[in-house]
């Protein structure tokens, strides 16, 4: 089996033998797959650890679930107005490896004022915007979850499931890491009720990191010139709401 290190490893002649099969058992059952690169079918393979067919199942699952969740190739941005404006989410620097990081305040999300269906699309508006700043070489991108204030208005166990299963079931083998810092005890509890549904590909993902250790963390993995200014870098980040594409 290919290495899977870096930005997802090497791919060697028997791990593309297996894409080029993917591609054909799905092709047969959906046209659109043709449209499918390479090392997206590999990604979905790797999520099945190779084998063809529950990856055909997954691709299959994916492909329907993009035409209903983005008919017009995306998500509009006026479609998720309101999840934009709490400023929730916003796009910082690069890893140490060149992977772009995000940074997730879960203490800005309100369980009472949240609509599922728009914070789905949500999911996959950010999802989208992440995805499109990996380079070229990198499959993967990083993510610093900033769980300062977090309380029991925050408590949505729901909407956690649910953007965890989006990234998952149809963005797999695009996150590298989750850093949780500022981690209050209270939400170990709520951690204990999402963990479940977390598939054992994605759990290794989650690093809950200490107090004591942020910075030496931080550091290891972001160059301070990345790092955001709020942890002691020199980076601004960007609320997804200001954050224009290139």
């Amino acid at each position: 089996m290919a290495s899977t290190a870096g930005g997802g490893g090497a791919a060697g002649e028997g791990e593309w033998l297996k894409v080029a099969q993917l591609r054909a058992t799905v092709q047969a059952q959906d046209p659109q797959a043709k449209e499918v690169d390479n090392l997206t079918l590999r990604r979905f393979l790797r999520a099945r650890d190779h084998n063809v067919d529950k990856a055909g199942a997954m691709l299959l699952k994916f492909l329907k679930w993009r035409r209903e969740a983005a008919p017009g190739g995306s998500v509009p941005e006026e479609a998720v107005r309101r999840e934009l404006a709490q400023d929730k989410v916003c796009m910082g620097g690069v890893d140490r490896a060149g992977r772009p990081f995000l940074v997730a305040f879960p203490a800005r999300h309100f369980s009472a004022c949240r609509d599922m269906a728009e914070l789905k699309s949500f999911v996959v508006y950010l999802f989208d915007k992440i995805c499109a700043r990996i380079p070229r070489g990198q499959e993967k991108f990083l993510c610093i979850v900033d769980l300062k204030g977090w309380g029991y208005s925050n408590w949505d166990i729901r909407a956690y499931i649910a953007a965890i299963e989006i990234m998952q079931n149809y963005y797999p083998e695009r996150l590298g890491k989750a850093l949780m810092i500022h981690v209050p005890y209270i939400f170990m509890k709520a951690w204990k009720m999402i963990y479940p549904f977390i598939d054992t590909n994605t759990r290794d993902k989650f690093v809950f990191v200490e107090d004591k250790r942020l910075q030496e963390t931080l550091r290891r993995e972001i160059d301070e010139t990345q790092l955001p200014k709020f942890l002691g870098g020199k980076m601004d980040v960007i609320p997804l709401k200001d954050y224009m594409s290139v």
